[in-house]
C-alpha cells in the first residue's frame, strides 16, 4: 500500500501569505530615514459622495491633517482637493513598535456634473471630515409647482341675461 500525501491548501495559502509579507516587510524596514520615506507615500483619503435636492456633498476623511493645510481648487468641470499628512518628529516617536498608518501628500479629484454652481461651493472641516458643498445650480433643482383649483362656473338659466 502506498503512502499518499495529502496537500493542506489552507496550509499552502498561509506559507504563501507569510512568504510576501516578509518580502514586503524588508521593503519597509531599514534605518532611520529610509523608514520614515518608506512611510511617506502618497496616500488616498476615503470619501462619502452623496446628492439630495439641494445639492452633491463629498464626506472626506482626513484624519490629523489640519484644514488650512488642504487645498481645494475648481478649474472647469474638475474639483481637485490636494493636501498632505506629516508624520510626527523622530524623537516624538520613540516608543512606537509599529506604523502602519500611511503619511504623505494625497490628491483627489472629481468630475463635476454641469448642474454644480461652482461659484458657490463651501468646504467645513470637523472631527477630522471634510465636507466639501457643492449646490446645484437654481434652474437645475426641482421646483413643486401647486396645482390651483379654477373657480366653478355656474350656468345661467335659459333667457336670462348676462
Amino acid at each position: 500500500m502506498a503512502i499518499v500525501r495529502r496537500n493542506d491548501p489552507f496550509r499552502d495559502l498561509v506559507a504563501l501569505q507569510d512568504q510576501l509579507f516578509r518580502t514586503f516587510d524588508a521593503a519597509y524596514r531599514g534605518s532611520g530615514r529610509e523608514d520614515e520615506q518608506s512611510m511617506a507615500a502618497t496616500w488616498t483619503p476615503l470619501v462619502d459622495v452623496f446628492e439630495d435636492n439641494e445639492g452633491i456633498t463629498l464626506k472626506v476623511e482626513l484624519p490629523e491633517v489640519d484644514a488650512k493645510d488642504v487645498e481645494i481648487q475648481v478649474e472647469g468641470n474638475t474639483l481637485t482637493l490636494k493636501g498632505e499628512r506629516k508624520l510626527e518628529r523622530e524623537d516624538k516617536r520613540d516608543g512606537y513598535h509599529r506604523i502602519e498608518r500611511t503619511y504623505g501628500a494625497f490628491t483627489r479629484t472629481f468630475t463635476l456634473p454641469n448642474t454644480v454652481d461652482v461659484e458657490h461651493i463651501t468646504a467645513e472641516s470637523k472631527d477630522g471630515v471634510l465636507r466639501v458643498l457643492l449646490p446645484k445650480k437654481a434652474e437645475t433643482k426641482p421646483r413643486q409647482i401647486k396645482v390651483g383649483v379654477a373657480a366653478p362656473h355656474t350656468q345661467s338659466a335659459p333667457g336670462s341675461k348676462q
